[in-house]
C-alpha cells in the first residue's frame, strides 16, 4: 500500500498523539514557571523535531549497518504501534515517568524523548524514510507539518485541557487509538506479506 503525503501526516500525528498526552504534558510542566513555559515547550518540540529528523535522514543508514531488513522493520513498526494503540483505548492509571520530574525544569526527558518523539515515532519515519527513500522531502514536509501541530496544541494546552475537559480529551484519545490499531495491522500484514513473497521467491 502506497503511503501518501497526506496519510503519512495523519499517522505521524496520531502516533505523537498531542490531545492525548495533553494531561501528562500538563504534569511534566507543573513546577515550570508560566512565563517559561512557553519557551520549554519550543525548545522541547525542536529538540524532538531534530531527533525525528535523524531518524528520518540517516535510518537508513543505521539498518544496513545493524543489518536489518525492510521487512522486519515493517513488522516491527506494526507491533510497536499495536502495542501504542492498545494503550491508548485501554490507557493505565500510572505515569510514574512523568509525575516523577516534577521538581525540576523539563529537559529532553520526559517531553521530547519519550512523550513527543517516541519508539513509534523513531520506528515510523525509519520506515517511510526506508519504504520510500525518494520521497524524503516529502516525509520531511509530514514531519515538518506533525510538529507544528503538536508544538501548537502544547502551547495551548491549558486552554484545551478547561476547554474539552478530560473526558472528550479520552475519548478522542480512545478514537485515535482505534484508528491507529487499524494502521499497525495493515503495517504488520503488509510486512508479513512482504516476507514471505521474499522467502518464496527466493527459494
Amino acid at each position: 500500500m502506497e503511503t501518501s503525503f497526506l496519510s503519512a501526516t495523519i499517522l505521524l500525528i496520531l502516533i505523537t498523539d498531542p490531545l492525548g498526552n495533553i494531561p501528562l504534558f500538563i504534569t511534566a510542566l507543573k513546577q515550570v514557571k508560566p512565563e517559561r513555559r512557553r519557551k520549554v515547550v519550543l525548545r522541547e518540540c525542536l529538540i524532538a523535531f531534530v531527533v525525528l529528523m535523524l531518524f528520518l535522514f540517516f535510518g537508513k543508514s543505521f539498518l544496513e549497518v545493524m543489518h536489518l531488513t525492510d521487512e522486519s522493520l515493517r513488522i516491527a513498526g506494526g507491533v510497536i504501534l499495536f502495542l501504542i494503540a492498545i494503550r491508548m483505548i485501554f490507557p493505565s492509571e500510572g505515569a510514574s515517568l512523568f509525575s516523577g520530574k516534577l521538581g525540576q525544569e523539563p529537559f529532553i526527558v520526559p517531553i521530547a524523548i519519550p512523550l513527543i518523539a517516541g519508539p513509534s515515532a523513531m520506528a515510523t519515519v525509519l520506515l517511510l524514510s526506508t519504504r520510500e527513500p525518494s520521497r524524503m522531502l516529502e516525509w520531511a514536509g509530514a514531519l515538518t507539518i506533525t510538529m507544528a501541530v503538536t508544538t501548537v496544541v502544547f502551547l495551548f494546552s491549558g486552554r484545551l485541557n478547561r476547554l474539552l475537559g478530560e473526558q472528550v480529551i479520552s475519548a478522542l484519545e480512545r478514537l485515535m487509538g482505534l484508528v491507529l490499531t487499524a494502521i499497525s495491522i495493515e503495517m504488520l500484514m503488509g510486512g508479513i506479506a512482504s516476507y514471505i513473497r521474499h522467502v518464496g521467491s527466493a527459494g
